[in-house]
């Protein structure tokens, strides 16, 4: 939990603080003295009297009470001072600069189980170990730099990693990227990034509060919580945009399954930040630029109108932004025309509008207002303006300044020059303003911004979803892949239209079998996992005979149980998948069967429970959603069929998290019905079920 001693403490004392500036308890207090901080500051160092005109005690018992404590002492004595002060001091907050905790060495992990307890047993609070601290308005406790302005309306950024967050302030505060609270969290051994962001949404004030999250995440120990406060904080106005690092095919676990196989590491972060509407990104400059956009007004449209005096970055930033879903279209007509009039011989208003090198600041304010006014087809403005070093361009930069305060639509400014133009930029900066040094980052991240969609919640359940009967075929099945039988039953229960199929063990069974399916049908081995690999798949059967000459070919098959009879059937071969993943639950994935899946792996991952219009959604950014619809003559697929599929198999895992993975593969699709051919489903219960 935050306590209030932690966000606006009244009293602070820095364990460890010294005159040494080159150390962290040094530096945390010239810190703390720089910063203006308000309360009564005190310093614990056995060797000293006074530091840095502070009063220093060399006994914790002559401290007076505090609230807040950071601690920039060796690992061992930190427990001890720390149980010290919650109990003796009345402290509720504590702040962990030091190493050598569970980051280094198991017996560091004791230590800090040590620590958690006594702040624990006082309903405090704890920030670390391992950190570099907490940055806000009330108190700048943090020993490195850089320290930036803090602005009510700049970003509130959360790092799972101190240096990380140093390094995206030190490369963001030139750009003029703002901040508003920095909280860097270390270890996280009582509370991480999640935690933060709880606090920030429970407690947030729309009128007051910063409506921009950044967060750093090394790992994401409760992604519910997560889900559930970013969600909450974008439905409020909040942007978040999140780096997750951590993640490679290094760490994919071994699995049976095409699912499983398809679910990479980093497919549950990606569907959690989807679902969440947090932007996701790959780098610090990635979250910068992001951070960026976000400080600038809201994109509403994806038509954006490029305004240049320099043609090739302007023909960069229109690739970028046509790969990223966004269009640069024609501009024309009779204001166009106008507008072409007003600039220098050679310019062109087709879009990009290019005024060339000479171009003025008179000609772009004139740009800038006849987009602004007549050309309602775009929704947004990029210009970009260096030079090349003849005059200083102050008056453009001013122009710009003054036209954003009033534009109607959005303007992100790129001023690639940020050495020859080195004292117009930072001019510029200081008005409040942010700028792109990089025409295709930003076109990126614009991109990246516009097609992260809005949070989702389910729509609600499906009528037909038997959740009793899903509770006792699940209690009464052994752990592993379940019968043809029993999956079947899960299907039917969860009101998933699947075909016809009689499983037979010996000969005498085939005649009634073929009477249920019908001719032509499908024969396949009932047993080993993987059926098509062992030969134990034959199709269009259409004799008695075939039948009987394929069902003792099957049956001598290494681990055969049986054979299943089905009726053949048309469509197109789509895929749907269960993965349920560690702290993240159940993953659904889903695409195009056959080569799509098995080659492409053109397939969309959610984040379990899901909507049909989630679904709907997903679908339309596969690479072979043209074939859904029907392409050059092809039968297309009942989508919205299809999305129910996915999402009664959201409500299937709902009622039986003890699936672990889950194939259809292949559904059939046409334009009227889906329906599963073949499914496996595997299945593993908590130990205590199996004991």
């Amino acid at each position: 939990m935050i306590t209030r001693q932690l966000t606006h403490p009244g009293s602070i004392v820095i364990v460890g603080g010294s005159n040494d500036i080159r150390k962290p308890g040094g530096k945390v207090v010239k810190n703390l003295i720089d910063g203006g901080f308000e309360g009564r500051l005190y310093v614990l160092n056995p060797k000293e009297d006074e530091v840095q005109g502070i009063k220093s005690y060399r006994n914790a018992e002559d401290l007076p009470e505090v609230d807040l404590a950071i601690i920039a002492i060796a690992a061992k004595y930190t427990p001890e001072t720390v149980e010290y002060l919650t109990q003796k001091k009345n402290t509720r907050a504590v702040i962990i600069l030091s190493a050598g905790f569970s980051e280094e060495s198991h017996e560091g992990k004791l230590l800090e189980d040590k620590v958690v307890e006594a702040v624990n047993k006082v309903n405090g609070s704890l920030i670390g170990p391992n950190c570099v601290g907490v940055l806000t308005p009330q108190h700048h406790s943090v020993f490195t730099m850089p320290i930036p302005r803090l602005e009510p309306d700049g970003c509130d950024f959360i790092s799972g990693s101190g240096a990380t967050a140093c390094f995206i302030m030190e490369a963001g505060i030139p750009k003029g990227l703002t901040f508003a609270n920095v909280y860097s969290v270390g270890n996280s051994a009582q509370m991480g990034v999640e935690d933060i962001l709880k606090y920030m949404d429970e407690t947030f004030d729309p009128d007051k509060d910063p409506k921009i999250k950044l967060l750093y995440l090394e790992t994401i120990e409760k992604p519910g919580l997560l889900l559930k406060h970013a969600s909450s904080l974008i439905k409020k106005g909040c942007r978040i945009a999140a780096i997750k690092a951590g993640t490679s095919e290094a760490g994919r676990r071994a699995a049976s399954s095409h699912t499983g196989a398809l679910a990479s590491p980093d497919a549950a972060v990606d569907a959690l930040f989807r679902k969440a509407g947090i932007v996701r990104c790959f780098g610090r400059e990635d979250l910068i630029s992001v951070a960026s956009v976000f400080q600038h007004p809201e994109l509403k449209g994806k038509n954006i109108a490029i305004i240049t005096h320099a043609g090739g970055p302007a023909v960069m930033l229109t690739d970028t932004l046509s790969e990223g879903g966004l269009e640069v279209p024609p501009i024309s007509g009779e204001h166009a025309d106008k507008l072409k009039e007003e600039l220098f011989p050679g310019s062109s208003t087709a879009n990009p509008i290019d005024f060339l090198a000479t171009g003025t600041a008179e000609q772009l304010g004139k740009i800038i207002d006849y987009t602004n006014d007549y050309f309602d087809n775009i929704d947004a403005m990029v210009v970009i303006f260096g030079t090349p070093g003849l005059q200083e361009i102050y008056d453009v930069y001013d122009l710009l300044d003054e036209k954003m305060k009033t534009s109607k639509k959005p303007i992100f400014p790129v001023l690639p020059s940020i050495l020859t133009a080195k004292k117009e930029v930072e001019a510029f900066v200081e008005k409040g303003r942010v700028f792109f040094p990089d025409e295709v980052t930003l076109g990126k991240a614009l991109s990246r911004v516009y097609n992260t969609p809005a949070p989702v919640r389910p729509d609600g359940e499906f009528a037909g979803v038997d959740e009793k009967m899903i509770r006792n075929i699940i209690q009464k099945v052994d752990d592993g892949y379940l019968s043809p039988e029993d999956v079947g039953a899960l299907l039917d229960a969860a009101g998933i239209h699947r075909a016809k199929e009689v499983v037979v063990q010996n000969e005498s069974q085939l005649a009634g079998a073929v009477k249920q399916v019908n001719f032509p049908l499908v024969m396949k081995v009932v047993g080993p996992v993987h059926k098509s690999d062992v030969g134990g798949v034959a199709l269009n059967l259409t004799t008695m005979e075939e039948v009987k000459e394929e069902f003792h070919r099957m049956m001598e098959i290494k681990d055969a149980k049986g054979v299943l009879l089905q009726s053949m059937m048309k469509g197109m071969e789509l895929f749907a998948g269960v993965k349920k993943e560690d702290k993240f639950g159940h993953l659904l994935l889903f695409g195009l069967g056959g080569i799509f899946i098995e080659i492409l792996k053109d397939v969309r991952t959610l984040l379990s429970p899901v909507s049909v219009s989630e679904v709907l959604r997903e679908m339309k950014l596969l690479k072979s959603y043209k074939m859904l619809e029907g392409a050059r003559g092809m039968e297309g697929v009942n989508r919205e069929k299809f999305a129910e599929t996915i999402v009664r198999l959201g409500a299937l895992v709902a009622a039986a998290p003890e699936i672990t993975e889950l194939d259809l593969n292949p559904l059939l699709g046409s334009e009227k019905e889906v329906v599963a051919v073949d499914a496996r489903i595997r299945v593993e219960k908590p130990k205590s079920e199996n004991t």
